[in-house]
């Protein structure tokens, strides 16, 4: 199950990954927004993010103007490694290295193919692990208040 998320100028593209997920036969939950109307990317950035925390989502990808709000939003919730991603490069390597568990896009950055192209890779690239995971563990423990060593 993908979680998606937007505010009003990311819902064109969010709408394209809809579309792209449906063609992948990929199930998803919408948390909002549905309307182009002015709205507030953070709420719909954390409906989104504790859908993935909690595990009802496996991924997420979320949409504003830019990628970069709704993805500092969604990196507040425990457990969320939310990466604002504009090329395909980044997108998969946010996978390989960080296993990010959430996608950020945004629709004033890139067009709908390139949307489409980076939310596919994120979606099939699988994490690499080995000494990549010691690097998530540590990301883990900063949010847990821990030293690091």
């Amino acid at each position: 199950m993908i979680a998606l998320g937007s505010d009003h100028a990311g819902l064109p593209l969010k709408r394209e990954i809809i579309a792209l997920l449906e063609e992948m036969n990929l199930p998803f939950k919408d948390f909002g927004t549905d309307t182009p109307d002015s709205c507030d990317y953070a709420v719909f950035a954390k409906r989104a993010a504790e859908a993935v925390a909690s595990g009802e989502c496996e991924r997420g990808i979320l949409c504003c103007g830019t990628g970069i709000g709704i993805s500092i939003a969604a990196n507040k919730v425990r457990g969320i490694r939310c990466a604002a991603c504009s090329d395909c490069f980044s997108a998969k390597m946010s996978r390989v290295h960080n296993d990010a568990n959430m996608l950020a896009m945004g629709a004033r950055v890139v067009g709908p193919e390139l949307g489409r192209m980076i939310a596919e890779f994120f979606l099939t690239t699988p994490f690499e692990g080995g000494r990549h995971q010691r690097r998530i563990d540590q990301i883990a423990a900063i949010e847990r208040g821990e030293a690091l060593e």
